[in-house]
């Protein structure tokens, strides 16, 4: 008979943890997992959920305003943000139940609370100890806050998917994917909306050419952008409204302001000290490449906590990597080199593999073939929209090393795009792919001249 309560404790049920308690019940183990704010984590509640349904909402003032191009007479309309975040908070409610039903048919202890270490086997769990022979902190991340003079007055990104009521003016801070998401959803929906970000271009990381493509879109729909700009303080007016003061001297006044300059590891609660686990500056667990703790072998974590790639369908091939190699016979390291990733912003922007400035850093001589061009729905409805692709080749190998592209259901594309890559598929195989016409998607296997 075990020593322990658990042969396993996961600290978290995100979508990593709910993955990888899962996994290790149904492969034999006794489990137990603890969640105390809400099952589903980040993703479900806060995040990639509730921020897409957001998008579908905001967007349909595009189509309506579009639709007059195809023959449809639009009459008056109105928006309800209270109907909107009802019908929200009900799926998201619905999404909590099916996480936990997982759990719970899978025969894993659920215990709600915050967990904290007492010591290397030992976590107490809002006042009750549990002793488990493997752990795994699985705890997400936290939103970043800016620290300046009148700082209590801006809103977490968080907040957004709790806000009562519509504001008729808002200021989104930052320049990445969730900056750029929020604000196309409130411009979407009729606000007058600025966004104030302290670099020359949006999306730091994403490749060179996508990053001034999508923000003259996103300025094109409407978004006040403020470049190259910070946040130096925020004034509560009497008729409640914030004034906003730039470091260029510019002042702006808003109803909201939301602060969405990223995450951090969700690390501060566990009394890590205790256990001489270190942490990153940022406050990322350092793992190795199974996921161990330096200081425990018997400790892991995954997900955004690691603060490698912050995406749901990493963290859950994290969390089932480590549920395997404790108590299967297989487990699948989890590839890093390729993975799609999406912004939800308007126009959307998807990406798989290598920048070209991470291309040409890596490789010798590369090979780029893009497009841009303005879409066949665009063409009777009067939008200006463009739509952008890219394909980053190695020229010696022909192997496509990289593809990114702006405009509509880029999502949609690119994950057809990136199992070529994982499967490093070469450009002649692109070029001897029949296209589906007429179609933005077949704009990938149709480039035949490579950039100058």
């Amino acid at each position: 008979m075990s020593k322990f309560d658990y042969d396993l404790f996961v600290i978290g049920a995100g979508s990593g943890g709910v993955r990888a308690a899962r996994t290790a019940a149904n492969l034999g183990a006794k489990v137990g997992v603890a969640e105390g704010r809400f099952y589903g984590g980040t993703c479900v509640n806060v995040g990639c959920v509730p921020k897409k349904l957001y998008v579908y909402a905001s967007d349909f003032a595009h189509r309506f305003a579009e639709a007059r191009g195809f023959g449809h007479q639009l009459h008056e309309r109105s928006f309800d943000w209270g109907t909107l975040k009802a019908a929200k908070d009900k799926e998201i409610s619905r999404l909590n139940g099916i996480y936990e039903r997982l759990l719970e048919n899978s025969g894993v202890d659920r215990h709600w609370g915050y967990a904290k270490f007492v010591d290397a086997h030992t976590l107490d769990v809002e006042g009750k100890q549990v002793t488990a022979k493997n752990i795994i902190i699985a705890t997400g991340g936290t939103p970043m806050m800016p620290t300046i003079p009148g700082g209590e007055h801006i809103k977490q990104s968080d907040d957004m998917f709790t806000l009562e009521s519509l504001p008729k003016s808002v200021l989104v801070i930052g320049g990445g994917y969730i900056a750029l998401e929020f604000a196309g959803i409130f411009n979407g929906l009729g606000v007058e909306t600025h966004l104030v970000h302290r670099g020359d271009h949006v999306l730091r990381g994403f490749d060179e050419d996508v990053r001034p493509f999508v923000q003259d879109q996103v300025a094109n729909r409407g978004i006040n952008l403020h470049m190259s700009r910070t946040v130096e303080s925020v004034e509560k007016q009497a008729d409640n409204r914030l004034l906003v003061r730039l470091n260029s001297g510019e002042t702006l006044t808003v109803d909201d302001i939301f602060s969405a300059t990223g995450r951090l590891p969700n690390t501060g609660n566990l009394e890590l000290e205790k256990l001489g686990i270190k942490t990153t500056s940022r406050g990322a667990i350092e793992v190795n490449e199974h996921y161990q703790v330096a200081e425990h072998s018997h400790i892991f974590a995954v997900g955004d906590v690691i603060d490698r790639i912050a995406l749901t369908p990493v963290a859950l091939a994290e969390g089932m990597f480590v549920a395997n190699m404790l108590f299967g016979s297989s487990a699948r390291r989890v590839n890093y080199n390729a993975v799609a990733s999406a912004v939800f912003s308007q126009p959307e922007v998807a990406t798989c593999g290598a920048t070209e400035s991470q291309a040409r850093h890596q490789h010798v001589h590369v090979d780029v073939y893009e497009s841009k061009f303005r879409p066949m729905s665009h063409t009777l409805s009067g939008n200006p929209e463009q739509c952008y692709m890219k394909l980053v080749v190695d020229r010696a190998t022909q192997q496509v090393l990289g593809a990114h592209m702006v405009g509509e259901h880029a999502a949609e594309i690119m994950q057809g795009i990136a199992i070529a890559i994982q499967m490093g598929a070469t450009k002649q195989q692109f070029d001897a792919t029949i296209g589906i016409h007429p179609s933005a998607a077949e704009e990938f296997v149709t480039m035949r001249t490579p950039r100058d």
